[in-house]
């Protein structure tokens, strides 16, 4: 149990009439093995300054300390629904527990697949454990031209799916950590296909495309209620066949092709939380599009595309300037998607140079080649991808 006085606590300080009032609790939200538990501190502090505070879990008595909100509280097990209590501490003792949080089940970060092949198919991984994909459910659209060239954004704990092949407008989310069928999200605007995507805990972001002719926009979506797509910027050029993939607050968008048929190494960004148009961040290692892009907090890595290439290279997200050589693919590979928790990023399908089913991954702190990861329910290239644990959360 964490080290907190018990009842009846006396010291040459305890003062019952000087501790402070209890916390206010807030959210906990889970992660891997872990859960992070928002507070509002007491507005009366006791006789003095508040110098910690302190979360605890049901089950099992696991805490966190610390000087302010939130707290994280680790060694939690996967699947085990906790919830969590706070209390303050000032010189003369401590305050009462707060009232109990929400219950929240920590999950091994989980990846998605979706569409691609003209399947309507959405498969899962987890991706700490390698293994093939497991079948999730449907995309929110029949099988056909638009589950190909999508994008996917994502929350702790909801995905979503926009645009496709036509170009549509569609926009589809699932709960990650419940498998089912899709649901209908609202309108991506303007409706578009070939598009890059990236997101924070709570804003998704899609740019670029092809509508009828490259695409230049950005637009955005509030993760967690459903609707429309709000109008964020424009890019650096209408660009298509790009990949995305971001940190807490920035997100980038790599490579493509613009409206001259070009093939592009240009790497943008944007501040998520703030709309306005992208700015240069560096060049990839080489030019190329049909790539796919992933991220821990800190890292962005770009792997393969058109020629089809083997190339991945990376980007410390938080500093502009130009990548660098990270290692290699398992083979030559376009089309593909990527996906991520914190510590490992996960490449998979695409077309090499045919469809095909493989899932290879990387650890993302340490550069080298990727390693076999296990198969796709289904060959197919052209997919999207998302996880309920990658870096912009």
């Amino acid at each position: 149990m964490p080290l907190r006085p018990p009842a009846g606590f006396i010291s040459a300080f305890y003062d019952p009439l000087k501790v402070p009032d209890a916390p206010t609790i807030g959210t906990a939200t889970g992660g891997d093995a872990q859960a992070s538990v928002e507070f509002t501190a007491p507005t009366n502090v006791g006789g003095s300054a508040i110098t910690q505070y302190t979360a605890v879990s049901t089950p099992d008595g696991l805490f966190a300390q610390g000087s302010a909100s939130p707290l994280t509280v680790t060694g939690l097990t996967n699947g085990t629904a906790y919830t969590f209590a706070v209390w303050a501490l000032n010189t003369y003792g401590p305050s009462p527990y707060s009232a109990a949080s929400g219950s929240v089940s920590p999950q091994a970060p989980r990846g998605l697949f979706a569409g691609g092949g003209n399947s309507n198919t959405i498969d899962y991984v987890t991706i700490s454990t390698t293994g093939n994909a497991t079948d999730f459910g449907d995309l929110n659209r029949s099988s056909g031209n638009s589950c190909n060239n999508l994008a996917a954004v994502s929350s702790t704990s909801r995905g979503v799916f926009g645009g496709g092949f036509g170009p549509v407008n569609l926009m589809d989310y699932v709960t990650i950590s419940s498998a089912g069928n899709a649901q209908d999200f609202g309108d991506l605007t303007p409706a578009r296909y070939d598009l890059g995507g990236c997101s924070s805990s709570t804003r998704g972001v899609f740019g670029g495309g092809w509508t009828d002719q490259w695409s230049n926009s950005i637009s955005y979506i509030t993760i967690a209620s459903t609707g429309n797509s709000t109008t964020f910027g424009i890019l650096l050029a209408r660009t298509r066949w790009l990949a995305g993939c971001s940190s807490p607050t920035r997100g980038l968008f790599a490579g493509g092709e613009n409206s001259s048929s070009v093939i592009l190494n240009v790497i943008q960004y944007i501040t998520i939380a703030s709309t306005g148009n992208a700015t240069d961040f560096g060049d990839l290692t080489s030019a190329r599009s049909n790539l796919a892009g992933l991220s821990s907090s800190t890292r962005g890595v770009f792997g393969g595309g058109n020629g089809p290439s083997n190339i991945i290279d990376y980007v410390t997200i938080a500093s502009t300037g130009n990548a660098t050589d990270f290692g290699d693919l398992l083979s030559s590979t376009s089309s593909l998607a990527g996906t991520s928790s914190s510590v490992r990023g996960i490449f998979g399908g695409g077309a090499a140079p045919s469809a095909t089913n493989v899932i290879q991954y990387i650890t993302i702190a340490s550069v080298g080649n990727a390693t076999d990861f296990g198969d796709l329910t289904s060959a197919r290239a052209e997919l999207a991808a998302c996880s309920n644990g990658h870096g912009g959360l």
